[in-house]
């Protein structure tokens, strides 16, 4: 793991994909004191950011990323990565040897796999490297970051990564970001419907349920959850970051890699079956604390 407060050399860096993550982050690489170019599907948005931040933007991820040291991208899914690297306007098609490209994205880890060795054809580098720590996170700077791929091309990018960083950790070789990214939101899943129930629970039989999660919060049911989303779900809120629409895409990952390595998840795979029913009641992007509102339904008290 590497301290994100040492002081950094200047880079040339680009950051390709400015949604509710990338756009900040990418403010926080200019503000450390690089110079940032970025791309992003939608050109508007590429150009408030420069007007926000300063820097440039490029129309196309190869004009973007021509130079730079170092490459980051945040997009939304594996064709969305493989539309930004691959092709004669991707990124590895307009990268100077040796650069590095650092992928934020929530991905299969095949897809890491697969473009760490198209990466090494190149003389390119790659690292696998999703973030935990939500819109909030991206926001102050804060995210987790776990990272897969070689040792010297991690030991490069990890000071830049701590812009908006306080951890960045490497986990393993090609792919194994990606993986503890998965593990991660195994334990999330389990820890929201347990939360989600335990509210439920508490209210239905009347008690002060502010009090309570004051209480055991002091505890060993202590959690992230409870300390940030305890309130907002008595209060029946659901505005608060990450949508329910990406938490079911990163399930679908968690239990593809666990058909492939013959894992059991019994309760990812309950807790994604609750979250479809909560789309249903139209909560696709309410955030992943609106578990609690299926059981309320149940119940009759939505």
């Amino acid at each position: 793991m590497t301290s994100p407060t040492s002081p950094t050399p200047a880079l040339r860096v680009a950051f390709l994909g400015l949604g509710v993550m990338g756009y900040p982050m990418a403010g926080h690489l200019l503000r450390a004191g690089h110079t940032v170019t970025v791309y992003n599907r939608t050109a508007a948005k590429a150009q408030q950011w420069v007007k926000e931040y300063g820097g440039a933007c490029a129309a196309t991820p190869a004009a973007a990323v021509r130079d730079a040291d170092i490459v980051a991208a945040c997009v939304g899914n594996d064709n969305d990565l493989r539309s930004i690297v691959l092709g004669e306007q991707g990124a590895f098609a307009g990268m100077k040897a040796d650069a590095v490209f650092v992928d934020h994205t929530t991905a299969s880890a095949d897809v890491a796999r697969e473009l760490y060795a198209a990466a090494r054809e190149k003389g390119l580098h790659f690292v696998d490297a999703p973030v935990s720590g939500g819109e909030a996170g991206a926001r102050n700077g804060v995210l987790t970051i776990m990272c897969g791929g070689d040792a010297p091309a991690f030991e490069r990018v990890a000071p830049t990564l701590g812009a908006y960083g306080r951890a960045v950790t490497r986990i393993g070789e090609a792919g194994a970001g990606q993986l503890a990214k998965m593990v991660n939101q195994i334990c999330i899943a389990g820890l929201v419907q347990g939360l989600s129930e335990a509210i439920n629970f508490g209210q239905r039989a009347g008690l002060d349920m502010p009090l309570v999660l004051d209480v055991i919060n002091k505890g060993a049911a202590a959690s992230w959850q409870m300390d940030n989303r305890g309130q907002t779900m008595i209060d029946g809120k659901f505005d608060f970051g990450f949508a329910v629409d990406w938490m079911r895409k990163d399930l679908g990952l968690c239990l593809a890699e666990a058909q492939r390595n013959g894992v059991s998840l019994p309760v990812t795979a309950l807790v994604d079956q609750f979250y479809g029913e909560v789309q249903a009641l139209g909560g696709s992007r309410w955030d992943t604390s609106s578990l609690i509102h299926r059981l309320r339904v149940l119940c009759g008290k939505a």
